[in-house]
């Protein structure tokens, strides 16, 4: 094994497998930080209502289970991140508050981000596009059916990036503000400011 200590980034490669100088690897805070509920393919069950929305003319009984399966994965991230709290928690005089904190702005954020805003957005889409279709008399009826439909589902790729930074910048501006923390979506890790009590 050949070892290379590279003096700009304190970092030693060693059998090309990168360490930092105290030993661990630069993957370990990744591992950390890992969320099976943000960072896996489990990650698209918060879609499912948009999904349910860009059906609802077709299949209008699929829509309700579709919004309990993506509040489903708003509980279940919820949860999943107030345990992680409590569980990593180094703070033991506020872990139960830390806890309840990292857990509601989870649930609220997954709420706006992933079901309620979404939602509303692909319902209108899908019913501005029924009513543009339907005032058109060239298109095929199999198309004039269907398109709408396609209208919601291509649309979910363009409206999720600006809608997780809206409510970002919404509850970085109300709610975070309002309770101390400071949370990231991308992170599980809640801290206080310095002049927390």
């Amino acid at each position: 094994p050949v070892a290379v200590e590279n003096s700009e980034s304190h970092t030693m490669t060693i059998n090309s497998e990168p360490t930092k100088n105290d030993g661990s690897s630069p993957t370990d805070g990744a591992k950390e930080n890992y969320n099976i509920f943000r960072d896996s393919p489990l990650r698209f069950m918060g879609y499912t209502n948009e999904v349910g929305e860009s059906f609802r003319y077709q299949f209008p009984k699929l829509v309700v289970p579709s919004y309990v399966l993506a509040f489903g994965y708003c509980a279940m991230d919820a949860a999943s991140t107030g345990y992680h709290t409590y569980t990593t928690s180094k703070n033991q005089t506020n872990r139960s508050k830390e806890t309840s904190i990292a857990t509601f702005d989870t649930l609220l954020w997954q709420s706006l981000a992933s079901v309620m805003i979404p939602g509303a957005t692909i319902n209108l889409i899908v019913r501005s596009s029924r009513i543009a279709v339907a005032r058109t008399t060239a298109l095929p009826v199999a198309v004039a059916k269907w398109l709408p439909t396609a209208c919601g589902l291509g649309s979910i790729p363009f409206i999720v990036h600006p809608i997780d930074d809206a409510v970002d910048f919404l509850l970085d501006n109300t709610t975070r503000e309002w309770i101390g923390p400071k949370k990231s979506k991308q992170s599980n890790n809640v801290s206080y400011p310095t002049n927390a009590q």
